[in-house]
């Protein structure tokens, strides 16, 4: 359902004109939402450390989660511990609840076990993350900055720099507010943040960016881009064993994809020169055996974040592809710098 609507969301019809009413209110209860929070009347927390929120302004993947831990991993290089807190979606857990590597999924999300894998960085997650972001500090006292993974929108947690991730190759959908469109907040949210990162093409976005009448006369964020690099399959049963895109060539493969933008890790196959069926489903799908038992006799590859969820299945010849968020030089220096310098060093 949700790629239907993301497909629905890149242009316009009927259907669109039906539902712009519903976005104008959509609009409206934001804009008190924010409102009482910027008054006060709203109660927005602030943590003893640093915080620093990756989100975005749409539905939808833009690589907050590799993002993320790339983010961690230069963070330490610099010296810092680093924590991390997420809402935790596709979880069932409602209170703060530490994460790590061999956490279940299906009580606290799918990406905050990959990020706990990938980065050994204290992790909660918890709907309230200012109260996340409390527990992780409370158990975890050697930490000093905090990196929420989304939350742009969840002002009860007062941030130090905010982040905003994009994804230019869809160009915002059709530029309306939801439920017409993908966007959470309208586009001039992005003259705020202190840094864009964008995972698509950077040339096409900043051109776009500097033609919207939004942005005319603004004073712009920095603008980066990431790409998300891998061309190494890791066997999904946790035997560690890995094998390069050539041993695939021959197979008879279906790819499949439960994230937000499942044609980005399609077209990263394609681009590693495999062919393939494909089979997209939800963003967060909670795989069961039996999603992957039609598959029978094909060789499975998924991303790394399914395969959190995949691996206590024992389907043989199921293999993921992990991959790192990689900003080219000299913009990681310059992006990570910026960082650095908005914290205080």
């Amino acid at each position: 359902m949700s790629n239907w609507f993301q497909k629905q969301w890149a242009s316009y019809s009927l259907w669109h004109i039906l539902l712009i009413p519903l976005s104008w209110i959509f609009l409206a209860v934001i804009s008190v939402r924010k409102n009482l929070y910027n008054i006060g009347w709203l109660k927005s927390t602030r943590l003893s450390v640093p915080v620093i929120v990756v989100g975005n302004i749409t539905v939808g993947g833009t690589g907050k989660t590799p993002f993320v831990i790339w983010l961690a991993e230069q963070l330490q290089l610099a010296g810092y511990k680093s924590g991390v807190i997420s809402r935790g979606y596709g979880g069932t857990s409602k209170t703060a609840t530490a994460v790590f590597a061999h956490s279940n999924p299906l009580l606290v999300g799918d990406e905050p076990v990959l990020i706990a894998k990938r980065t050994a960085c204290p992790m909660f997650v918890g709907a309230n993350r200012a109260a996340a972001g409390q527990a992780l500090l409370q158990a975890n006292p050697q930490c000093n900055v905090i990196i929420s993974d989304d939350g742009l929108q969840h002002y009860a947690l007062q941030r130090d720099i905010e982040i905003a991730l994009v994804n230019s190759k869809s160009r915002f959908g059709n530029q309306l507010l939801l439920p017409a469109g993908p966007l959470r907040e309208k586009l001039s949210r992005l003259q705020l943040v202190d840094a864009i990162v964008d995972s698509g093409n950077s040339a096409a976005f900043v051109n776009g960016f500097k033609r919207s009448d939004s942005f005319k006369e603004a004073k712009q964020a920095p603008i980066f881009n990431m790409e998300l690099q891998g061309e190494c399959f890791e066997s999904v049963d946790g035997s560690g064993i890995r094998q390069p895109a050539s041993y695939f060539a021959d197979k008879n493969i279906v790819a499949i994809a439960g994230i937000g933008n499942p044609e980005q890790f399609f077209n990263q196959l394609s681009c590693l020169g495999l062919q393939f069926e494909r089979q997209a489903f939800a963003d967060h799908h909670v795989f069961t055996k039996q999603d992957l038992m039609q598959f029978s006799g094909k060789t499975i590859l998924m991303t790394e974040k399914d395969a959190v969820k995949c691996s206590a299945f024992t389907i043989s010849d199921t293999w993921c592809l992990p991959v790192e968020a990689t900003i080219s030089s000299p913009n990681q220096t310059l992006l990570i710098t910026h960082i650095l310098q908005k914290l205080g060093i």
